[in-house]
């Protein structure tokens, strides 16, 4: 074999690895973009499960406390306003507002709750009661789990010799999901 075939065997050789490690760290932020974008619809699977359970609960509250019916309809007006908003990667900041309104008025609906003992000993509110806490809890994981993989993804964007890649390739950084405002403090109970 002559020098040259060998000059052109190594230079084919390092263009190979070159194209080889491009195809694997396009591959590897390929995956983590769609990992970070099926969490995303797992938290909103858990909004529409709570968006599927306010009708029940506030028709079994509103048996009770027909007299609350401002309560009742912030409830309803807010699932609708979270209903309505885009959760696309671009509105992530109005989808949570919305989803943090939503929150609020439910927190509200707790309170006018609080009021009615029959309606707390209720077994078919009991049972939504308890299906409405659970999704909240799921909400919390879902969301925990999409900041995890958002962190990660966003790591690896922004790791050196990836990020040239991730430039090339119009990889952007993901928003984090954000606590409500005053999550920091804790609520006042009184009774």
């Amino acid at each position: 074999m002559s020098k040259k075939n060998i000059k052109i065997l190594v230079v084919v050789g390092i263009l190979l690895i070159i194209v080889l490690w491009i195809g694997g760290t396009y591959n590897s932020l390929v995956k983590k973009n769609e990992s970070c974008n099926s969490q995303w619809s797992k938290v909103e699977s858990q909004y529409q499960r709570r968006m599927d359970l306010i009708p029940n609960l506030v028709s079994v509250v509103k048996g009770y406390a027909k007299h609350e019916s401002e309560t009742l309809l912030k409830v309803v007006e807010a699932r609708n306003q979270a209903m309505n908003t885009p959760s696309d990667e671009k509105s992530i900041g109005k989808y949570q507002s919305a989803q943090n309104n939503l929150t609020s008025a439910l927190r509200n609906l707790n309170i006018v709750i609080e009021r009615y003992p029959e309606l707390k000993a209720n077994q078919n509110f009991l049972e939504l009661q308890s299906q409405l806490e659970g999704t909240e809890n799921r909400i919390a994981v879902e969301r925990q789990r999409y900041s995890d993989m958002v962190q990660s993804y966003n790591q690896k964007i922004k790791s050196f010799p990836t990020n040239i890649i991730a430039g090339m390739f119009n990889f952007s950084q993901k928003e984090y999901y954000k606590a409500d405002n005053g999550a920091d403090k804790a609520p006042k109970v009184e009774f």
